[in-house]
């Protein structure tokens, strides 16, 4: 059986890992060596992410 990870149709845009029936919040690229990538259809990880770029533009705000 495929892992979800391996079906392009999970993919937004061809970059965004996006499945509702997956409910890791963090999942191995399609290239496993390439490290981690976020499940964007897990609500915690589009929190986490708008918190990481939240972060990054208050940090070039005071720098």
């Amino acid at each position: 059986m495929l892992d979800p990870i391996d079906n392009l149709i999970n993919y937004k845009f061809g970059m965004f890992y996006f499945n509702k029936s997956d409910s890791r919040f963090l999942v191995p690229k399609r290239n496993r060596s390439m490290g981690w990538t976020l499940n964007f259809a897990h609500a915690k990880a589009v929190v986490f992410f708008f918190l990481i770029v939240a972060g990054l533009m208050i940090s070039s705000f005071f720098n």
